[in-house]
């Protein structure tokens, strides 16, 4: 594989910045790997593990070298999912893609695939934190509107305490979730003193409209796409591990068990480390179906 390209697609309201890794021979789809907000730096790690193939990743839409330049503050699953649809209709690509999607990325990818099924061959979507399909969506997503607006009001540290905090329970949230104290952003490493900033794209621009989207579940079901939904071994019982269970229910279908937690796949990225070979492994096994 060579060292990544970077090129930039200009979609209506932002510049998306987008890495090519091209495979000096190979019979295999290109991969396109992506998340949100995690942009294309949380993804090198896993991109190394398939040399024999083009891999693509991004920042998204809001996030990393991708800022939104029409001043909007908030950015849904289906404008991420037309940003999708630009970026792989501009890859040199003799037919659909593979993708693999985590988290926020998961939600967009279902998105495009019910607008363009023909662009995408497998979908793997890990975690998708589509949380109306919970049981306890009304608490789930009422946590969510808290956090977006504990951030308008005072800024990172404390929004990103609740985000972690909620991300972190283990089962079914009940209606006493919301009567909890606060967490100290402290305890979690976060600033304390709020900097003025309001254009978090996780806190602000994704939140609360990628939670709370629903997927075209009957759309995704008719579609010639594979849809496979990965939940991590470590995470399972976490919102998004539970949010992708309930998808994969309505999809019909079993979810894949992936190592690791919610950022299995990660390999030192800022800091965090995952169990990045055997997830890739897994991934390979997934995609070859």
């Amino acid at each position: 594989m060579s060292e990544p390209k970077t090129d930039t697609l200009a979609v209506p309201g932002a510049v998306l910045h987008y890495d090519v890794r091209a495979a000096d021979v190979s019979t295999h789809p290109v991969l396109l790997i992506i998340g949100s907000p995690m942009g294309a730096a949380g993804f090198v790690t896993l991109a190394g593990h398939f040399t024999d193939r083009p891999v693509v990743t991004y920042d998204p839409r809001g996030s990393g070298r991708s800022p939104r330049t029409d001043g909007a503050f908030e950015t849904t699953p289906d404008e991420h999912a037309d940003d999708l649809h630009r970026l792989i209709s501009a890859l040199d690509s003799t037919g659909p893609v593979d993708i693999f999607a985590t988290s926020g990325g998961a939600v967009n990818a279902l998105a495009l695939v019910t607008k363009h099924p023909e662009q995408v061959r497998t979908l793997v979507a890990h975690e998708p934190p589509a949380f109306k399909n919970l049981p306890d969506s009304e608490y789930v997503l009422a946590g969510c509107v808290d956090i977006h607006e504990t951030y308008l009001r005072s800024g990172f540290g404390p929004a990103m305490a609740k985000f972690i905090a909620i991300a972190m329970v283990q089962g079914p949230l009940t209606a006493e979730y919301a009567t909890r104290p606060a967490p100290d952003p402290a305890s979690f490493g976060l600033p304390t003193e709020d900097d003025g900033s309001r254009d978090d794209a996780l806190l602000r621009l994704n939140m609360p409209s990628c939670p709370a989207y629903r997927p075209e579940f009957d759309a995704l079901r008719a579609a010639p796409t594979r849809v496979v939904i990965g939940v991590g071994a470590q995470s399972a019982g976490m919102l998004a591990g539970r949010a992708g269970i309930a998808v994969a229910e309505r999809l019909g279908s079993a979810p894949v068990t992936f190592p690791g937690g919610h950022d299995g796949f990660v390999g030192g990225e800022y800091g965090g480390m995952g169990e990045p070979d055997a997830f890739a492994t897994t991934l390979r096994q997934v995609l070859t179906g």
